[in-house]
């Protein structure tokens, strides 16, 4: 699948390059909460099928914090309001969903467990996050 080229401005260039793949604030809040209760991880474990923002490792967990935008959070919704450069932006996130699927099973596959949050949950719902990675690891004993 060829990519097209986008004319942009200096502006949204600029815009764009500020945009960070790693180490965002939701993924950040969610580390360190994990390590402060005692669990052990790797980030962006490069190791694995599309190196997850924490890998714990020891109970074969993938963690990915995803971005609303990026990995289409509402999806059906969201691409009918896309105003600029539609068709681009559509075949971008819906490869980035291809591409989370293809991980996820690939993870599956080799015996991970795969737990994705979006950045938002992680920001308003921390707990219920850390909840739900310490009930993965205590399901694994069951």
């Amino acid at each position: 699948m060829k990519h097209q080229k986008l004319k942009t401005s200096p502006a949204i260039s600029k815009r764009m390059s500020n945009v960070k793949l790693k180490g965002g604030k939701a993924e950040t809040i969610l580390a360190k909460s994990l390590w402060n209760s005692g669990i052990r991880y790797r980030k962006n474990y490069k190791k694995l099928p599309g190196s997850p923002d924490i890998a714990i490792t020891k109970y074969k967990i993938a963690i990915f914090v995803d971005g609303e935008f990026w990995h289409g959070f509402d999806w059906e919704n969201r691409k009918q309001k896309l105003k600029k450069n539609k068709e681009y932006w559509i075949e971008k996130i819906e490869e980035n969903i291809a591409r989370d699927t293809r991980n996820n099973e690939l993870l599956i596959k080799d015996n991970w467990t795969v737990i994705h949050f979006w950045e938002k949950e992680v920001l308003k719902n921390l707990e219920e996050c850390i909840s739900k990675v310490h009930s993965s690891i205590n399901n694994q004993y069951l």
